[in-house]
């Protein structure tokens, strides 16, 4: 929880899900994470081989891989293997199947997770043979789910594409520093607030400020309360 908290970009919370899932010696993840607007791109947070990410993303394969559809369907975490237990899987499901096994991902296990705003994600954890013992460790965390729920909200916040305004794209901090900003905090409060200096603080303010074209904080912060209202 302390590493999603601090946690800023892709990599940082690649790092996090690293550490968990050496935790419970489950060494293969994935998290997939579906935009709300067609089209968007999808956000991949996994240390499966990049060839293979690299080629499901170019192929969209998020929209036709059994495992997605089934977790999509939300309910409890399932185990699959070559194909999903008890369905007949088609050719071009098959297909998905088969090539991630070339890259060492034959079986795994799955959390389906549909957040309150109707966001849908997968977190995946998965081996390179059906391993009863893989098996034994996945079904013994009964953390995980909580975990992958975590994970996905922490993501989601620091991730979202929330973070533009008017069009302008803000990091993460600059994004944060901003929302308290907007609620009569001081660069000295936000630092309190967010375990960082007072100039630290003032320091993605400023950015925030030049990258909007404003000049005064004042103007800065009315920016971001207009842009936020006029999007709702």
């Amino acid at each position: 929880m302390e590493q999603l908290s601090e946690g800023l970009d892709e990599v940082d919370f690649h790092s996090a899900l690293a550490y968990v899932s050496s935790q419970f010696d489950l060494l293969a993840f994935a998290y997939l994470s579906l935009p709300p607007r067609p089209g968007d791109k999808p956000t991949l947070i996994s240390n499966y081989p990049a060839p293979w990410t690299a080629r499901y993303l170019e192929h969209q394969y998020q929209s036709i891989d059994p495992v997605i559809v089934r977790a999509r369907v939300g309910g409890c975490p399932f185990r699959w293997g070559s194909a999903l237990p008890g369905v007949e899987p088609s050719e071009s499901e098959q297909r998905v199947f088969d090539e991630a096994a070339q890259f060492g991902i034959c079986c795994g296990l799955t959390i389906p997770i549909v957040d309150l705003r109707g966001n849908f994600a997968a977190m995946t954890f998965a081996a390179d043979k059906r391993d009863p013992a893989f098996f034994r460790v996945a079904d013994r965390y009964d953390d995980l789910p909580y975990a992958a729920t975590c994970f996905h909200t922490f993501v989601q916040r620091k991730l979202s594409a929330d973070r533009i305004v008017d069009g302008v794209p803000l990091t993460a901090r600059e994004y944060e520093c901003l929302q308290w900003a907007a609620r009569g905090k001081t660069a000295w409060e936000i630092g309190c607030i967010l375990g960082i200096t007072r100039r630290t603080a003032a320091f993605h303010l400023d950015n925030a400020r030049r990258k909007l074209g404003v000049t005064t904080r004042s103007q800065l912060v009315a920016r971001f309360v207009n842009s936020k209202s006029s999007s709702h």
